[in-house]
């Protein structure tokens, strides 16, 4: 790989664009070990895709296999966060971690070489995105810094070159995450409420006046289609992460900002036109989470909703259908986790562990850990390989 790792906050934007240039002469992922190609992969394993750092310190995105063993690599000039994952499985994004302006676009069962997008003057990215239902189109969340305001940026991946179109506002502070809704005509924005500026690092500049919300945009127009925010005396549970089950509906993950002492919900299902309803904790998990949601996802079937807590240590799991907490599984600094057969999860981890929960109540089990590696908190299904 022609990069070596460095801090985000070393790269001026003109040293940042020229280091982008080397990826995009990549022709796609590296198969680790086996040169350029991931067609030796069979074509019915389940893939998934996490950001990691290794034990040299640098960083990158990893593919998975379904027994957590590295099938293919590729280096990012500073930490990553999330991937977005086209409907075909085809087309991934993977973005810096916040405060970062970098992100990266591969088609890693083609030719096609790695495409790099560096965020437009005055914006940085979130960290997070989605694809159009078509394919056509990448949504960023992104921070319109200068004027405390959140945005979604709209970028072509179609031609030779992705190019940005233009961006709709997020109608909220610190746009965390965005999905697509099932019919692909609505774009589902957690607006996680706290300002900040890359010249402050990661400092939260409005713990006081915080207002997170989730919105529902036309993913078409941008016109706002509803807007929902939790009762006043919750304004600093920031909105960040979501999911979306069976009914289409978004389960979305908190992180409090309040005093410590206080032990808030941290998870609320929210749709379009309905009140947010908020799930409580059995009382012997309650306070045990350090107040805080790091992933959410729904299995296969968006009847099962996991929601992490890498900070607590556990990871839980709810009935989407009535929004009651089934269980939980016991993995330190467990934070990634994703879909796997129909009911199942793969859980990527801080430590460089990869567990499988087949039961909210039987006990995980590793499937591997990379000697050296860290994973950062989102593992991705990709779907299965198509080639």
């Amino acid at each position: 790989m022609p990069w070596t790792a460095t801090k985000p906050t070393t790269f001026s934007r003109r040293g940042l664009l020229a280091a982008l240039g080397g990826l995009a002469t990549l022709p796609l992922f590296a198969k680790t070990g086996l040169g350029n190609s991931l067609l030796s992969v069979p074509v019915d394993t389940p893939l998934f895709a996490n950001a990691f750092k290794d034990a040299s310190g640098g960083y990158g995105i990893a593919i998975l296999d379904d027994i957590g063993q590295i099938q293919a690599q590729v280096t990012l000039p500073a930490r990553g966060h999330g991937v977005a994952v086209s409907g075909d499985g085809q087309c991934l994004a993977a973005f810096a971690r916040r405060p970062g302006t970098f992100a990266v676009v591969a088609w890693p069962f083609s030719e096609r070489p790695l495409q790099t997008l560096v965020a437009s003057e005055g914006r940085h990215f979130y960290g997070h995105g989605c694809f159009s239902k078509d394919g056509r189109l990448l949504y960023a969340v992104e921070n319109d810094f200068e004027n405390a305001r959140g945005a979604v940026g709209i970028y072509d991946v179609t031609g030779a070159n992705v190019f940005r179109l233009g961006e709709f506002d997020s109608h909220g502070i610190g746009p965390h995450e965005v999905l697509m809704s099932p019919d692909g005509q609505t774009l589902i924005v957690a607006n996680g409420g706290i300002e900040t500026h890359p010249d402050r690092a990661r400092e939260k500049l409005n713990l006081k006046t915080m207002s997170p919300s989730v919105v529902f945009l036309d993913a078409g127009t941008g016109d706002l289609l509803a807007e929902h925010r939790l009762d006043p005396s919750l304004h600093q549970l920031s909105l960040r992460h979501m999911a979306l089950d069976e009914q289409g509906r978004a389960w979305v993950g908190g992180q409090f900002e309040g005093p410590e002492d206080e032990t808030p919900p941290l998870v609320a299902v929210i749709s379009r036109d309905e009140a947010p309803v908020l799930t409580g904790l059995p009382t012997h998990l309650t306070g045990k989470l350090q107040n805080y949601i790091g992933s959410v996802t729904a299995n296969a079937e968006g009847s099962v909703i996991a929601t992490s807590a890498p900070r607590g240590g556990k990871t839980l799991f709810w009935n989407a259908k009535n929004g009651t907490f089934i269980g939980h599984q016991d993995i330190p600094d467990g934070c990634g986790v994703a879909p796997i057969d129909q009911g199942n999860f793969l859980i990527s981890d801080g430590n460089g562990g990869v567990s499988y929960v087949a039961d909210a109540e039987d006990g995980a089990e590793i499937l591997a850990r990379p000697p050296g590696f860290a994973w950062d908190n989102h593992l991705t299904a990709l779907g299965r390989t198509l080639v």
